[in-house]
């Protein structure tokens, strides 16, 4: 699929969201506008089991003017879906053909199953846990499954949600102790119905907005020093001092609280409840959070049926990777001739024994290089800020927070007092002998760069050799590189520290060795 411009309409329990999204084969999806109304629908259901006049009209108003903004975008492709609120609403085929005869929108009502398939899609899609427990607590129910080896196993779909649970257990605006002792206990005996995820000792993955207010919450009670809640990973212990941390608020402190939607300030004592329990019952090592859910899953669910292959959710970073590299400017030759040759000059410098093998950091190594100094597509002469924050502050598919951070180290040398400036914030996060490492490998990577600055990928080879203690670097090239030759001897003093040995630069062309 070459190009796809969609408004997606998601009618949920406690918010009605209007997404616009754009996919197109160089740039993959993204947002162009996301707005959203609270509209609570899942109160509007009476005790016979329909949906009010009301809650109705409520419905008709949102989507008129919804529609209104998806003319503004120009789009003409529109999916409108409903899930929990609609869908027990004992009314919902009048309330179907009314809003069609209204607005000329057409609802398509969202199963238990689809909801809970489209939510494992946009994880598996987005993220590189390869095996998980899924959550997606809406307003009017909560979807669970089981992914293991990015492959769905099982999916539930229980008949509530946190405006439900607050209609259930909560008296005033928000739980007090008593009321969440009760909750506590019910959620525990729905979930223990669940034998495939009782002490399967996976993470939990949280979908959708309470998940993602939670993080936002952890990340401004923690001063965080980075932007982005996808992939975000917090501990057991870690929700419960959020919990009792907010559990000592009122309910007008909640609605000023930063990271928290004012309209969740009722809900979300409710939603870090339902996440600890679950945590509990499936003994889990942590609780991620996907920023990617339902409407992405859709989203990705229509691309895949026209193409397959423009997803792999088992190349998730190198896929979205490529994605990012194009939207900086950069060519699939120039990242390919950074990787090759980053590749070869690390294994060199181990068959030399200037460094220690490992997988793992050639891996990383080799993700760096391919957007080492993407900021000068900003700004050449301090394409080592731009790069930094380019990388360190945006959700990168595939990537979780840490390596992320890792990766814009790298991407971003410029020298050891920049590195040191850009790394004290993560002092916690990474030891002396592994920023050690990040700043040997910009090291590296910045005097790679250097062999292709004119962009015209003529460098063939690289191999080092030791004499006299003195590491010659031997590099085959296809024409006379003067713009490479100067640029790299300027930069040959990096990989002189990472040697801590003299360092002689050599070009040659074929044939004259």
């Amino acid at each position: 699929m070459e190009r796809l411009k969609t408004a997606i309409i998601d009618i949920g329990s406690n918010t009605i969201r209007l997404v616009v999204y754009e996919y197109n084969n160089l740039e993959g999806l993204r947002e162009l506008g996301n707005f959203k109304t609270v509209a609570r629908l899942r109160t509007y259901i009476q005790p016979n089991g329909d949906m009010s006049e009301q809650g109705i009209q409520l419905l008709v108003d949102t989507l008129t003017s919804f529609k209104k903004i998806i003319d503004d975008f120009n789009v003409v492709d529109i999916k409108v879906t409903a899930t929990a609120a609609i869908r027990q609403a004992k009314n919902n085929r009048m309330i179907i053909h009314h809003i069609e005869k209204e607005t000329g929108l057409l609802i398509e009502l969202i199963t238990e199953e689809e909801e809970a398939y489209f939510g494992f899609l946009a994880v598996a899609h987005s993220m590189d846990t390869p095996s998980a427990v899924t959550i997606d607590i809406g307003g009017g129910s909560t979807e669970i499954t089981l992914f293991k080896n990015k492959k769905l196993q099982k999916a539930f779909s229980f008949p509530f949600g946190t405006v439900s649970l607050k209609q259930k257990f909560v008296s005033g605006d928000i739980i007090n102790g008593d009321e969440r002792k009760l909750l506590r206990q019910f959620v525990k005996e729905q979930f223990e119905q669940l034998n495939w995820i009782q002490q399967i000792g996976l993470p939990v993955i949280g979908i959708g907005g309470s998940a993602r207010n939670v993080a936002q919450i952890h990340q401004q009670f923690i001063n965080y020093p980075i932007s982005g809640v996808h992939q975000y990973e917090l501990k057991f212990d870690e929700l419960a001092s959020l919990s009792s941390y907010i559990e000592n608020m009122s309910f007008e402190q909640l609605k000023q609280l930063d990271g928290l939607s004012s309209d969740r300030a009722d809900i979300i004592g409710i939603a870090l409840e339902v996440f600890q329990v679950l945590l509990f019952v499936v003994n889990a090592p942590a609780f991620q959070i996907s920023k990617k859910g339902l409407r992405e899953g859709i989203m990705i669910n229509r691309v895949l049926q026209n193409d397959p292959t423009a997803y792999d959710k088992h190349q998730v970073y190198e896929q979205n990777a490529k994605r990012l590299i194009h939207r900086y400017g950069r060519s699939e030759q120039e990242y390919q001739f950074l990787q090759r040759m980053t590749e070869l000059f690390y294994k060199e410098c181990c068959r030399l024994s200037l460094l220690t093998y490992h997988d793992e950091h050639l891996q990383l190594l080799k993700k760096a290089a391919q957007v080492y100094a993407i900021g000068d597509y900003i700004e050449q002469d301090s394409f080592n800020q731009h790069t930094f924050y380019l990388l360190a502050n945006q959700s990168i598919a595939g990537l979780n927070h840490i390596d992320r951070v890792k990766l814009a180290l790298m991407a971003s040398y410029k020298n050891k007092d920049y590195f040191r400036r850009f790394a004290s914030p993560f002092s916690s996060w990474l030891s002396r002998e592994e920023l050690k490492i990040l700043k040997d490998y910009g090291a590296i990577l910045k005097f790679i760069y250097s062999l292709n600055i004119t962009k015209r990928n003529i460098v063939q080879s690289i191999e080092l050799k030791k004499m006299d203690d003195t590491i010659h670097v031997m590099i085959l090239a296809n024409r006379y590189p003067m713009t490479e030759i100067y640029q790299s001897d300027k930069q040959k003093k990096h990989i002189e520290r990472v040697f801590k040995k003299p360092v002689k630069i050599h070009f040659y062309k074929k044939g004259e060795m």
